[in-house]
């Protein structure tokens, strides 16, 4: 299955934000469909599909949509654009490339949780895809797509862009909450969840803007064909944004599960012309795993990954060739995680900083020791049993697998 559900369209428009050019290529036709049912279907089709988010953790969408959905009160969406995971622009190519696809995922979620408000979070340094967003909303309300009376219909709904200030850490649903409340941008305890306390005080539906981006073709080609794609736990496509040491680096629609080699090899272009592959960096900084030779053939699905104690993550995907000092790229990643702590909590704000210095002495000296290795990760698994979000809680991931393949 090479056909493309979410960049399908993506280069095709001469003005991604006209509604016309949209309307012509069948957009805007699974929302007419979802108004011409009860939002009870709508949430049923998602659930059949099986589709799993795409920003990192892969909660089921259905589950979410229906828990929300059973809430007497008022109901949000809030589209996560915040993408500021280093090697991840997936998102950005969906946004520049067919805002409208998102808006419509937007606009079906709130029709079938019973919300009449959403807001899109696009990070601070997306100013281009803010520009976008804003101009398609305007498109959208001034062709009765949003507003008053969606397409004729009973449905009022209408979405604010928001840019964030640049703050990695706002990535996290219940921060993200805090930056739209006009907060400062840190997380909270959870529970309770977004889904039954969220912005303001009310139900909340997060979704990420490549999950958003798959709810049209779900709606007008029904969950079970959806289901069919990918692998029984992980259905449908995912957008893998490849970078590092391959000839065409880029980033590739491809069917859940598709083997690790096969996205380097075959739609990469394998590696630079002269140089060998050390190991490849799965997920992005926050809970990436860096996977040698010997899991090329590993399917990119959650439970495969889950098999080798790595995750999906965002799917960034970055290949190291032999030249590449892993230690190098840990300290790399640290200094990131020094830079969007926020603060908030004693393990993270203390425990970033002293494996950082801990990685430069390394770095410093000669080869790495099991003591080092020890050290840094008694602090990492601190960190994981007592930092309040993810950002903390995942250090240990990419730590343990890239001192593991650094010593070997």
């Amino acid at each position: 299955m090479n056909e493309r559900i979410v960049l399908r369209n993506v280069d095709t428009y001469t003005n991604p934000t006209s509604v016309r050019e949209y309307t012509q290529k069948g957009g805007y036709g699974a929302l007419k469909k979802c108004l011409a049912t009860d939002p009870e279907s709508v949430v049923g089709e998602v659930e059949k599909s099986r589709l799993r988010g795409r920003g990192g953790a892969g909660f089921p969408t259905g589950t979410k949509w229906r828990y929300a959905a059973s809430s007497q009160d008022i109901t949000y969406i809030v589209a996560n654009a915040d993408e500021g995971e280093p090697g991840a622009f997936k998102d950005r190519l969906i946004m520049e490339g067919d805002p409208h696809k998102v808006l419509e995922g937007i606009i079906i979620a709130g029709y079938a949780v019973g919300a009449s408000r959403g807001f899109l979070y696009v990070r601070g340094e997306y100013s281009r895809c803010l520009n976008v967003l804003e101009e398609a909303c305007t498109e959208a309300r001034e062709h009765h797509f949003l507003g008053e009376k969606i397409a004729g219909s009973d449905f009022c709904f209408d979405i604010e862009v928001r840019q964030g200030a640049g703050s990695y850490v706002c990535g996290e649903e219940t921060a993200m909450i805090s930056s739209l409340e006009g907060k400062r941008g840190t997380p909270r305890i959870r529970p309770p969840y977004p889904t039954s306390h969220g912005l303001f005080g009310n139900p909340t539906v997060i979704n990420n803007v490549e999950t958003l981006a798959n709810i049209p073709s779900i709606i007008m080609h029904g969950g079970k064909w959806f289901s069919t794609i990918g692998t029984p736990h992980s259905t449908g496509t995912k957008l893998f944004p490849v970078s590092g040491a391959v000839e065409t680096p880029g980033c590739y629609e491809l069917p859940m599960g598709t083997p690790l080699e096969n996205l380097i090899l075959e739609h990469a272009g394998g590696m630079k012309k002269g140089k060998e592959l050390k190991a490849v960096l799965v997920g992005g900084a926050a809970a990436g795993t860096f996977l040698g030779r010997e899991n090329l053939d590993i399917p990119l699905s959650f439970e495969h990954l889950n098999q080798v104690n790595a995750q999906l993550g965002s799917g960034v995907v970055v290949v190291l060739d032999s030249d590449t000092c892993i230690l190098d790229v840990l300290i790399g990643i640290m200094e990131f995680f020094v830079r969007e702590s926020c603060g908030l909590c004693v393990p993270c704000r203390v425990g970033t900083l002293q494996i950082h210095r801990l990685l430069k002495s390394i770095a410093a000296r000669t080869g790495v020791s099991e003591g080092d290795i020890n050290r840094i990760l008694s602090l990492a698994r601190v960190m994981n049993k007592t930092c309040l979000c993810p950002l903390g809680q995942s250090v240990i991931m990419p730590l343990q697998s890239g001192l593991n393949l650094e010593v070997v």
